[in-house]
C-alpha cells in the first residue's frame, strides 16, 4: 500500500505568507497540500490559488468545504478554476462542517453531502439536463460555462460518522478523519466505509482512509508536547466523544470546555494526558512522529495529514517533517 503524507494549513494568513509557505513545502516530498475551510477564516480557494503556482509536485485541495458555507455549484466552479493552475492535480474535500451555528450557518443533513458530490460531478462533466435533489436543484439548462478539468477530480469526505462513511464508501475516493491521530480508529472507519462499498458493488478497500490532526514538531520534544496539549485542549471536547475507541469521562469534557471557553489554556492543557495527546495530535521530536505515523500506516491508513501549527516555529516544524520524518516514512 502506498504511504502518502500531506500537510494542512489554517487560512489566517497574508498573501505573502501563503506564497512563502507554498515555496517552503515545495522543497519536500509531500504528496498533497491542503488548506482548511473553517469559519470565520478565509474560504479555501483564495489561499489555494495563491499557493498553486509555487507547488509543483503535490496535489492541492480544501480539507474540507461544507455545503453550509459554499454551495455545490460554487464548489464545482472553484475546483475547475483551481485545476487550471495546479501543477500536480487537485482534489475536493467535503464535510458537514463544525461550529456552524456560531457563524450564522445551518447544519445540513447527510443527504446534502451526497447531493453536493453529485452536483460537482454533474457540473465538471459538462452535463446538461439539470439536477433534482431533495436539498439542491438545478434547472435543466444549467451547465458549466467555464473550462473543465481534463480528468475526474478525486473526492474526499471528512467525517467520523458511520452513516457518512458509508456514503463515502458508495461514491467517494477517500475519507479523512480530521482531529484524530489514533491508529485504533482506522479499522473502525474502514468497517464503516465497507458498508457503503458493498452496497455500491465496489471492492472493499477502494476508498482510502486519511488521518489528520494538530502537529507540533521540534527538537525539544517536551516543549513541543506542551504546545500540542494547549492546541488539543481547544478541540478535544468536540472530537473526543466521536471516537468510539476512547473512553473519556463526561466530567473531563465539561472541565475542558469550561477552561477553553474562558481562555484558560494552561489549565485545560494540564488535563490532557499523554495517552489522550497521542490519540488526538502528533507531538514531539522527529522520532516521536515517525513512530506514531508508522503505527497509523500499520493500522491501514493510506495518508497522514500533519496539521497546523506544525512546530513551535511553524517553518522549523515543516523543515523537520520534510528533512527527517518524510524520508524515514517513505524509505
Amino acid at each position: 500500500m502506498k504511504r502518502e503524507i500531506s500537510i494542512a494549513f489554517q487560512t489566517d494568513k497574508t498573501p505573502s505568507q501563503y506564497v512563502a509557505l507554498a515555496q517552503l513545502v515545495n522543497q519536500y516530498d509531500f504528496d498533497a497540500v491542503s488548506v482548511y475551510c473553517d469559519a470565520p477564516f478565509h474560504p479555501s480557494y483564495g489561499p489555494l490559488l495563491l499557493m498553486s503556482p509555487h507547488i509543483t509536485h503535490a496535489r492541492i485541495g480544501p480539507a474540507a468545504v461544507s455545503p453550509s458555507r459554499i454551495m455545490p455549484i460554487d464548489m464545482a466552479a472553484e475546483t475547475a478554476l483551481l485545476s487550471q493552475v495546479a501543477n500536480a492535480g487537485v482534489y475536493l474535500g467535503i464535510s458537514r462542517g463544525a461550529w456552524l451555528s456560531d457563524h450564522g450557518m445551518k447544519e445540513l443533513p447527510i443527504q446534502a453531502i451526497r447531493e453536493s458530490i453529485e452536483i460537482v460531478r454533474y457540473m465538471l462533466s459538462g452535463a446538461t439536463g439539470g439536477y433534482n435533489g431533495e436539498i439542491f436543484q438545478l434547472a435543466p439548462h444549467v451547465r458549466a460555462p467555464y473550462p473543465l478539468p481534463d480528468t475526474p477530480i478525486p473526492i474526499m469526505i471528512g467525517t467520523w460518522g458511520r452513516k457518512l462513511c458509508a456514503v463515502a464508501g458508495e461514491i467517494a475516493d477517500e475519507v479523512k478523519v480530521g482531529g484524530s491521530a489514533n491508529p485504533d480508529l482506522v479499522p473502525v472507519i474502514q468497517a464503516y466505509i465497507a458498508e457503503g462499498e458493498k452496497k455500491a458493488g465496489r471492492e472493499v478497500g477502494t476508498v482510502g482512509v486519511a488521518v489528520g490532526a494538530v502537529s507540533v514538531i521540534d527538537e525539544d520534544r517536551e516543549q513541543a508536547r506542551a504546545a500540542a496539549r494547549r492546541s488539543v485542549a481547544l478541540y478535544l471536547p468536540v472530537v473526543a466523544p466521536l471516537d468510539s475507541t476512547v473512553q473519556i469521562e463526561p466530567q473531563l469534557i465539561e472541565r475542558l470546555s469550561h477552561y477553553a471557553s474562558h481562555n484558560e489554556y494552561d489549565l485545560a492543557a494540564a488535563l490532557v494526558s499523554d495517552d489522550l495527546l497521542d490519540r488526538f495530535a502528533f507531538a514531539g521530536d522527529a522520532n516521536d512522529l515517525i513512530r506514531h505515523a508508522e503505527s497509523i500506516f500499520d493500522a491501514g491508513a493510506q495518508r497522514i495529514e500533519f496539521g497546523t501549527p506544525h512546530g513551535l516555529v511553524p517553518q522549523n516544524g515543516i523543515r523537520i517533517l520534510g528533512e527527517k520524518v518524510i524520508p524515514a516514512l517513505k524509505s
